[in-house]
């Protein structure tokens, strides 16, 4: 891919590119930072960066998408100016099959940066949702790119709803969204966030990298109120239903079906089913 310009920091006053760089230069996440004004979808920037050899810890920053999509090729509602899209690149010396960690370590990572705002009601939704009272605030979306039988690259798409107002949101996610000027009454700085996010970020990737897994684990069952729940898993035009029960190493949610037999869900939109 060509160069990709960055934005006047005069044109969007609150995030400072040169502010920004400084602030990460030398760490493991953000060292290297491309600031777009616009951009289609950060993750494919991202993607495109990796192809082109950019080093772990690399970077996409957009003010807005055009083309923001979260799992399951589901549109993600990006704004100019307001919340937080950006996409890391990672490039551990881990298998294939044991990526999706790196997704629920985001989750963790995100959760606890997001209780320090709203103490005591954030959540995680399996696989990689986190949720302030019941409501998505947050989306990530994992891509890996594998070498032989190793992972090549990993990039990790973060999408943050932060000074965005329930006005804003699209009519067919208003109740089911929140973010944190929502949540908070205030506005949140997203300058301030965002170097938070990568130093959080990098504090859970290095457990995961350190073989800490369980760590990770612990805390995202902390934070998952759907475990010990009946829950229904939808996966294209398939539906599982039964009560999760654990997490597997691999990430997979594990759960028991009404005939008592363990099962794996390895993808797919978990929720907890209401009692009737």
């Amino acid at each position: 891919m060509g160069k990709m310009d960055t934005v006047d920091s005069g044109k969007f006053p609150e995030i400072q590119e040169i502010l920004l760089e400084k602030k990460l230069a030398g760490k493991l996440i953000g060292h290297k930072l491309y600031y777009l004004p616009e951009t289609g979808s950060t993750n494919d920037d991202a993607f495109r960066l990796g192809i082109a050899g950019a080093p772990e810890g690399t970077v996409v920053l957009a003010e807005s998408q055009t083309q923001g999509r979260g799992r399951m090729q589901r549109d993600w509602h990006s704004p100019a100016a307001a919340n937080i899209y950006t996409s890391l690149i990672l490039r551990p010396h881990l298998p294939p099959s044991a990526a999706p960690q790196i997704s629920l370590a985001a989750g963790v990572a995100v959760a606890e940066l997001l209780e320090q705002y709203c103490p005591g009601r954030v959540e995680l939704k399996w696989p990689n949702d986190v949720l302030i009272n019941g409501k998505k605030i947050c989306g990530i979306l994992a891509q890996m790119k594998t070498a032989a039988e190793n992972v090549d690259f990993v990039v990790v798409g973060i999408g943050i709803n932060v000074n965005i107002s329930k006005q804003q949101f699209p009519a067919e996610i208003i109740e089911n969204a929140t973010s944190l000027i929502s949540e908070t009454g205030k506005e949140i700085s997203r300058q301030d966030l965002i170097i938070e996010l990568y130093e959080n970020f990098a504090k859970w990737y290095n457990k995961l990298l350190q073989n800490d897994f369980a760590v990770i684990k612990k805390k995202w069952l902390s934070l998952a109120p759907m475990i010990g729940q009946d829950v229904q898993i939808l996966f294209l035009n398939e539906k599982v239903a039964g009560k999760a029960i654990d997490l597997d190493e691999d990430g997979s949610l594990i759960i028991v079906n009404g005939k008592n037999e363990k099962l794996k869900i390895t993808a797919g939109d978990a929720t907890i089913m209401k009692k009737s």
